[in-house]
């Protein structure tokens, strides 16, 4: 097949997306694909030009605002005929955050009749948006852990939620702007650095506990994984730097408690209409109950990464998910 790797853009978990994108290319040509690799920042890229962008290494953390904004000023217009993608047989989406993962993306190249990989952009933005997807979760009975939407006062958090709390931007990625917030001084600091991402702020009870990882390949629940991060949160830093936080797959829980874990994941995605592949990540708590915490449409798509990890515990390669994902994504069109 010929396929258009769309990756970078101008979010800010541009890093994570190229270094996706760094595994994500070569892996499709050893599979005797064509590939073409198009920053949606830029446009296609020239052989030298690839080369130098998918060598970056993601940083300890996100891109500064700053450079994000000069990214966004440069770019090209989010369009089919800037980005050149309308000569392939489908487009792998290795975009993480903003236009790529929130629906907008998604809608253009509906709109230009082109097959792509991911979920449609109805079922991105509503994963995207954490207030309306925690929501659904609690329609098909997955449990989800309290939450209030800023502007609110301090004692309704204190009276609804407790401390500590989760301040997060509503629709963004890779912990960007969350805040662990442990009293009622912090949460108006907190609120205004999640402003800075956001024009929407949820407050979200603090679930203490162990962090697991469901992925979803074609409608079957793949392998639990667990998590375990060095400080209370499964931050930017420890999610993309080496060696920084240890995951295990197949977790080590017992068999009816990974049963039901994979269940609310299969609940979460067909409820939110997800496509060929997803994630959805929980916590549990010290009473052993699994508290839903989002569901990735696009999830992080390096050989390490959790979603291929999860894969290869089924005995799925790497460059067998690639390809049955840019298959699924032909064959729903």
């Amino acid at each position: 097949m010929r396929i258009a790797v769309l990756f970078g853009g101008t979010s800010e978990e541009r890093d994570v997306s190229i270094a996706s994108a760094a595994q994500i290319i070569p892996a499709l040509r050893a599979a005797g694909h064509d590939v073409v690799a198009v920053d949606t920042a830029s446009g296609r890229l020239r052989a030298g030009d690839e080369r130098r962008l998918l060598d970056t290494r993601v940083a300890p953390q996100p891109p500064a605002q700053k450079s994000v904004a000069n990214i966004r000023a440069a770019a090209v217009t989010l369009n089919t005929s800037n980005i050149d993608v309308r000569d392939v047989d489908v487009v792998f989406v290795a975009l993480h955050g903003g236009a790529g993962e929130d629906g907008r993306l998604q809608a253009t190249l509906d709109l230009a009749g082109l097959p792509y990989t991911g979920s449609n952009y109805i079922a991105s933005a509503a994963a995207m948006d954490k207030d309306l997807s925690k929501r659904l979760f609690r329609s098909v009975q997955v449990p989800t852990a309290d939450w209030l939407m800023a502007p609110v006062a301090v004692e309704e958090v204190t009276r609804r939620l407790g401390w500590p709390a989760i301040v997060k931007p509503n629709k963004q990625g890779s912990t960007v702007g969350l805040t662990l917030v442990r009293g009622t001084a912090a949460l108006q600091p907190a609120i205004d650095a999640a402003l800075q991402f956001d024009d929407e702020v949820m407050i979200e009870r603090f679930v203490a506990g162990r962090e697991f990882t469901v992925g979803i390949l074609e409608d079957c629940a793949l392998p639990v994984g667990e998590i375990i991060a060095p400080g209370e949160v499964f931050d930017y830093e420890a999610k993309y730097q080496p060696n920084a936080a240890r995951e295990v797959f197949p977790a080590e829980i017992a068999p009816a408690d990974a049963q039901r874990v994979q269940d609310y994941a299969l609940r979460v995605h067909r409820a939110l209409k997800l496509g060929v592949y997803s994630r959805v990540d929980f916590r549990r708590d010290s009473n052993g109950e699994y508290w839903c915490l989002e569901a990735n449409t696009l999830p992080g798509m390096t050989a390490m990464s959790l979603l291929p990890q999860a894969a290869r515990a089924a005995g799925i390669s790497f460059e067998e998910l690639l390809d049955r994902i840019c298959r699924g994504a032909v064959k729903t069109t």
